[in-house]
C-alpha cells in the first residue's frame, strides 16, 4: 500500500555539486549544491538561492566550474554546503585545499576533486522560485586517475556520492548494475 507523504522534493539520487567562482577580491568560494544538472548536451541548469555569495559572484564573473565532489573530500563538500562565504571570509582556505585558475573560464578548478566542468554564464533566469543559472560547458577537466584505459572517465573510479534528501545523507555511487540502452531491449520484441 502507497502512503501519501505531501509536497516534498523527494527524487533520489540528488548530485553532490561543487560550484567554485572567484569573487570580487579573487578569493575562491565554493558552494555545495544538490539542485541542478545538465540540461543539454553541452549546458547545466543550477537553480540557487540569491542571498549565496556564490550566485553574486557568478552574476559578476559570468563563470563557473562545477566538480563532483568524491568520498576522499567528503569532509571538505559537506563544510562548503555548511559554511557561508557571506560569513566566514577564509571559508575555501580552511579547508587545506588548491586550486588553479581555469584555462577557458574565469573560474576556479579545485585540484582535489576529481571531474570538473568548466562553464560560462549563458543567461541568469528569475524565476518566481528563485535565480536559475545556465552555464555552457565548454571544457571538461578529469584527474588521470579516473579514467579507463581508454581516456572516459569511469563511474566506479570516480569514488563520487550522492546526496539522500529523504534523511540528509550520503551515500556513495559506484557499483555497475546495468548497461544503458542495452538491459531493456528484451522488451523491444
Amino acid at each position: 500500500m502507497k502512503k501519501d507523504l505531501g509536497v516534498n522534493p523527494f527524487t533520489f539520487p540528488m548530485p553532490v555539486l561543487m560550484i567554485a567562482t572567484y569573487g570580487k577580491d579573487d578569493k575562491i568560494d565554493v558552494m555545495n549544491m544538490a539542485w541542478g544538472g545538465v540540461c543539454a548536451d553541452n549546458m547545466v541548469a543550477l537553480n540557487i538561492s540569491d542571498y549565496h555569495k556564490t550566485t553574486k559572484n557568478i552574476e559578476e564573473r559570468k563563470a563557473f566550474t562545477l566538480s563532483i565532489a568524491d568520498t576522499d573530500h567528503l569532509e571538505e563538500a559537506d563544510f562548503f554546503g555548511i559554511a557561508s562565504g557571506n560569513k566566514m571570509e577564509d571559508k575555501f582556505e580552511k579547508t587545506g585545499m588548491h586550486a588553479t585558475k581555469s584555462k577557458n573560464v574565469d573560474a576556479p578548478i579545485i585540484e582535489e576533486f576529481p571531474l570538473t566542468l568548466e562553464c560560462k554564464v549563458v543567461e541568469m533566469q528569475n524565476q518566481p522560485y528563485g535565480p536559475r543559472v545556465l552555464g555552457e560547458i565548454v571544457n571538461v577537466v578529469a584527474d588521470e586517475k579516473v579514467l579507463d584505459e581508454n581516456g572516459k572517465v569511469d563511474a566506479a573510479k570516480l569514488n563520487a556520492f550522492v546526496f539522500d534528501q529523504f534523511r540528509n545523507g550520503y551515500y556513495k555511487v559506484g557499483e555497475k548494475v546495468g548497461q544503458a540502452w542495452k538491459s531493456g531491449m528484451k522488451y523491444m520484441k
